[in-house]
């Protein structure tokens, strides 16, 4: 007997009213099965009204932020694999079949459906240079998995999502999505998919310079909580360095006289060693207490039951 997984199709939504019908028809049509959730912040448009007409099932989250909407969503809807898109009429329904296929077939838990633009206006070029730098910087630190880690497509478990600790308020959510892949090291991928302009009466919500400082501010967070041993290894490195340039020319000139004219850079000196030292003990400390939190992370996700076959 064929075993049919139950599919939820998540839009946070806010003034989408030219953009969400077409975005909930799209998917109706190539996930007939599916159930398909658009969840309001907060619109002064009718956005609400229009994706409930279009057959969706509507709820609000008062909270303001992407990320709150997204906490919400994966905290009440229950569902086998779950489908997160925009409702800006941007991202390729007619994928997300394939990408289920493949979650399923290669027992992942997480797809992300990587940006392929059609378009020359889909995507600002501000946009692009701010995705490039902060992937790569989170490609740095966290492994090179993703090449488009802010996009708002992905195809998700069950697991992930009843495992994964959201925190993120605002636009930074995806950030935080595929951190805890990577730092979990999840079974993932990416696949691209069409990615179009949004429809003329439809504005984007993501501020270029804003979002970008909150995202960046993010990932050194994250940098210092999960790799607090290399945080703050470099911050001692550079204390330490800062120090021994300080020192050098008084050291030099109580080498020559025996005498120390210098005293307060002396002191400096000293005191940024010591503060560099202190550093590098309180990330021996963090790494230790960061690897506890990480098995607690991963007993987590595997408590959670698995609700689709792990193979074939």
């Amino acid at each position: 007997m064929s075993w049919t997984p139950q599919v939820a199709v998540m839009i946070p939504c806010l003034n989408e009213e030219a953009a969400i019908p077409k975005v909930i028809a799209d998917f109706r049509q190539h996930l007939p099965d599916a159930v398909i959730f658009v969840y309001d912040n907060g619109s002064t448009d009718r956005t609400a009204e229009v994706a409930e007409a279009a057959g969706a099932i509507v709820r609000r989250e008062p909270l303001k932020g992407k990320g709150n909407v997204v906490r919400r969503m994966f905290a009440d809807i229950e569902a086998d694999i779950y489908v997160l898109v925009d409702g800006d009429d941007t991202y390729h329904a007619a994928s997300a079949p394939k990408l289920i296929s493949k979650l399923i077939d290669e027992s992942l838990d997480m797809i992300n459906g990587a940006r392929e633009e059609k378009s020359e206006a889909a995507y600002r070029r501000g946009h692009r240079f701010g995705n490039r730098m902060l992937t790569g910087l989170v490609a740095w630190f966290f492994g090179e998995r993703m090449g488009d880690m802010l996009s708002g497509y992905r195809i998700m478990s069950r697991r992930f999502v009843k495992s994964f600790p959201a925190l993120a308020s605002g636009f930074e959510i995806e950030t935080e999505l595929t951190v805890h892949a990577l730092q979990m090291r999840l079974p993932i991928a990416e696949v691209a998919t069409p990615y179009t302009e949004r429809p003329p009466a439809s504005s984007s919500k993501l501020r270029t310079i804003p979002d970008g400082i909150r995202i960046l501010h993010l990932i050194t967070r994250l940098i210092r909580e999960e790799r607090p041993l290399e945080f703050f290894s470099a911050l001692a490195g550079f204390l330490a360095l800062l120090a021994i340039v300080l020192a050098v020319p008084v050291i030099g000139e109580y080498l020559a006289s025996g005498l120390v004219p210098r005293l307060p850079t002396a002191v400096l000196s000293l005191g940024l060693m010591l503060v560099a030292f202190l550093s590098l003990t309180c990330g021996l400390i963090l790494a230790t207490v960061t690897r506890g939190r990480m098995e607690a992370k991963r007993l987590q996700y595997l408590n959670v039951p698995i609700r689709f076959p792990r193979t074939k």
